[in-house]
């Protein structure tokens, strides 16, 4: 297997990769109690050049938080959620700013290293998000569960998984 050493944007493109993984892993649901037609994800994956990666983690945020209406009652776990969202993604960012001013100097190890710290980063960030997330979804009603669940299935990886 040949390595190539990634170009100048890769590394950008692989923490905002990260960053949307850990984003769209915590979508919530609707907080009605009817069961609502499953909502449509929020462009998770469109580019803003305009906007900070903090800018673009409190979009998400926002996003998410309108559309799956967390009620007064889930303010305190969606809280939990949003800021784990918010420091798993200063961290990735952090990460791949370090990346950027030392990419010219790497040695091939080090470029490894630094992809290696991206995705531990990525994993401890998980740790993180996971639970505040299981917390919210234990507060939902039975028709939120299903409207999550929808959601989740909703993102491309898992309907790529589904069909292989």
């Amino acid at each position: 297997m040949i390595f190539t050493r990634p170009s100048r944007t890769s590394g950008a493109l692989a923490a905002a990769f990260l960053s949307a993984v850990l984003l769209v892993g915590a979508p919530l649901a609707l907080a009605q109690q009817t069961t609502p037609a499953p909502a449509a994800p929020a462009p998770h994956h469109a580019k803003r050049p305009h906007l900070s990666a903090a800018q673009r983690v409190d979009h998400r945020i926002e996003l998410l938080h309108k559309e799956l209406m967390i009620t007064p009652e889930q303010e305190d776990a969606w809280k939990a959620v949003a800021d784990a969202m918010r420091d798993n993604a200063k961290t990735l960012d952090q990460l791949a700013e370090q990346r950027a001013k030392a990419r010219d100097n790497m040695s091939a190890v080090e470029d490894l290293k630094s992809y290696e710290a991206i995705a531990d980063a990525h994993a401890d960030g998980l740790k993180k998000l996971v639970p505040a997330f299981a917390a919210l979804y234990d507060k939902m009603s039975d028709a939120q569960k299903k409207n999550a669940d929808a959601v989740f299935g909703h993102h491309p990886r898992h309907r790529a998984a589904k069909k292989g």
